[in-house]
């Protein structure tokens, strides 16, 4: 927690994790249909007016953990050292996620971490739920993208590059999830992680470029984010 907030703010945060901690129990418990917001205030010893005012929506209280993560690829584009390209910036960021074995990045083997996306990706509700955040995260990325164009950019450029970068970090974690929910750990898995997250941004870099070759030809190798070729 950050300690440079108010005590206020800290209380009204510790508040809005207890809440969606005891949501995220019961409904691994129980399923999430068959958990009432009544339970989960009553679980959480809060009122339901005081519920919703953290969480508008009962599937808020699980996708939650993905507004934590919704202005991150944005930010990421924002604070970026001098000198590095915005698709290099997201690429080492997801590098040190994997290597960090961030549950964002689908790398870890953690049964809580399991557990949660097992309940996410089986419910419905929850799956429409999270795409609505991503969808806020792409116009967050696309308007930190609109701000390293040059002025005479088309407007839907940003738009464009943000869809790719989102669906591509979408795709590499649920890639990344699925090797672990299939037996092998995430010490296993990282290697090709890695190797398919370079692969993943040299296409992002070349565009279309290597659709466009000749049949039977082979295009020039990828790179990874040092300059070395990736398979």
């Amino acid at each position: 927690m950050d300690r440079s907030m108010g005590l206020r703010e800290r209380k009204k945060l510790r508040t809005r994790q207890t809440i969606s901690e005891v949501a995220i129990a019961l409904f691994l418990e129980h399923g999430f249909d068959q958990v009432s917001v009544a339970d989960i205030a009553a679980a959480a010893e809060v009122s339901k007016p005081t519920l919703f005012r953290y969480f508008p929506t009962k599937e808020d209280l699980v996708v939650q953990r993905f507004a934590d993560h919704q202005d991150e690829s944005a930010g990421v584009v924002r604070n970026r050292p001098s000198g590095v390209g915005p698709i290099d910036a997201l690429h080492q960021h997801f590098l040190a996620g994997l290597e960090a074995g961030d549950p964002i990045t689908g790398l870890s083997d953690h049964e809580g971490v399991l557990a949660f996306h097992r309940l996410l990706h089986s419910t419905p509700g929850l799956v429409a739920r999270s795409a609505q955040y991503l969808a806020r995260a792409e116009e967050e990325l696309a308007r930190a993208l609109a701000g390293t164009l040059g002025e005479g950019a088309r407007e839907v450029t940003s738009r464009v590059l943000a869809g790719q970068l989102v669906a591509t970090l979408r795709i590499l974690s649920l890639t990344n999830w699925q090797r672990i929910v299939d037996g092998r750990t995430a010490a296993e898995v990282r290697p090709e992680a890695v190797a398919d997250a370079d692969h993943a941004f040299a296409l992002l870099r070349r565009g279309l470029v290597a659709l466009e070759a000749p049949y039977g030809a082979q295009p020039d190798a990828p790179s990874g984010p040092d300059g070395s070729p990736v398979a």
